[in-house]
């Protein structure tokens, strides 16, 4: 059975809850073997050529956005900080997975080393958490800056953007550090394969020989602290911030107020979007095969850290006109 996204199908777990114990067992194996993408081995060299382009808009995208940020006194503010964290949880998101995917599709090196397997997985899920707390903050920042906007200043001010990040990166470390923790205490049995491009947690559970319900239990746990209460607290910042944007007295005001909100809501389809479609086609979508699920799913970590700065540089019109300035020479 293939893994949903870790925050939104954490069930997929629990019929997992005892792999076969007669098979011979081996504790810590000193690897494991990543297939790649079952099915389609003949075009992984083919299939390489749109995650490769991928990656290159992430690299470039994002690190185009810190520059223009960091050169930009006028962006010197608590949105484009928060932004900033974004990219660079964006940036690692991606990295953990598409050098060593490249590396299976372009050389066959299936081979990953058992506590690299467990680094890789810490790093995705750890990010992924970061990330989200990211945009909820991101939407607080909203949220101040239209239904409060003369304590904004005062309110975000730099050192309680530093201590918002900081708590985003600690919460994300804490809540997914057992994860590896419980991962490298089982014994492992049958065999060592991993049917996907990197180390899925879900992936490496399978091939444990030992109830882990415990697992399954801290990830509904972790499920519903994080992600559920995230996705909450984003919906009541714009319940309020809609309500502040209808009470203004003109329809062009509404829309100017309403489109500094524009590329925040884009950012939140383009996160959430494919992992909800990943998760309908892997409960519904059974007779579909292996390889399908496998790309939805390296599509749900590639594609929104490639949308993310393409979102922000085009609908931001102050890192638009940046970017513009860097490539025309112009002055300010």
């Amino acid at each position: 059975m293939q893994e949903t996204p870790f925050w939104l199908s954490v069930g997929h777990l629990l019929p997992y809850t005892m792999s076969d114990s007669n098979s011979t067992n081996f504790t810590n194996p000193s690897t494991f073997i990543l297939l790649g993408i079952p099915g389609l081995e003949a075009a992984h060299v083919w299939i390489s050529i749109p995650f490769c382009a991928m990656y290159a808009i992430v690299i470039l995208g994002n690190f185009t956005i810190l520059f223009i940020v960091k050169r930009e006194p006028s962006l010197h503010r608590p949105m484009y900080y928060f932004l900033c964290m974004l990219v660079i949880t964006d940036l690692v998101q991606s990295t953990s997975v598409l050098p060593k995917m490249l590396s299976i599709f372009w050389f066959n090196s299936r081979e990953i080393h058992f506590s690299a397997c467990l680094t890789q997985m810490y790093f995705i899920l750890s990010f992924s958490v970061m990330q989200s707390g990211i945009l909820v903050a991101m939407a607080f920042d909203r949220y101040v800056a239209i239904c409060d906007p003369l304590r904004h200043s005062t309110t975000l001010t730099n050192p309680v953007v530093a201590k918002i990040g900081l708590a985003m990166v600690l919460r994300g470390v804490m809540f997914i550090f057992p994860y590896p923790f419980l991962a490298s205490k089982w014994p492992y049995c049958r065999t060592n394969i991993i049917p996907y491009t990197y180390c899925k947690h879900i992936a490496v559970v399978k091939l444990a020989c030992t109830d882990i319900r415990i697992s399954s239990y801290y990830s509904l746990a972790v499920a519903f602290l994080v992600i559920c209460l995230d996705v909450f607290c984003i919906a009541v910042s714009y319940i309020q911030i809609l309500r502040a944007i209808f009470s203004l007295p003109t329809k062009d005001t509404r829309l100017k107020t309403f489109g500094t909100c524009s590329s925040h809501l884009c950012v939140i389809l383009a996160s959430y979007t494919p992992h909800i479609i990943s998760t309908i086609t892997q409960r519904f979508g059974h007779n579909m095969a292996l390889y399908f699920h496998v790309l939805m799913d390296n599509v749900c970590l590639l594609v929104p850290p490639m949308l993310n700065p393409i979102i922000y540089g085009v609908r931001t019109q102050e890192i638009w006109d940046r970017l513009l300035h860097i490539f025309t020479h112009k002055g300010p």
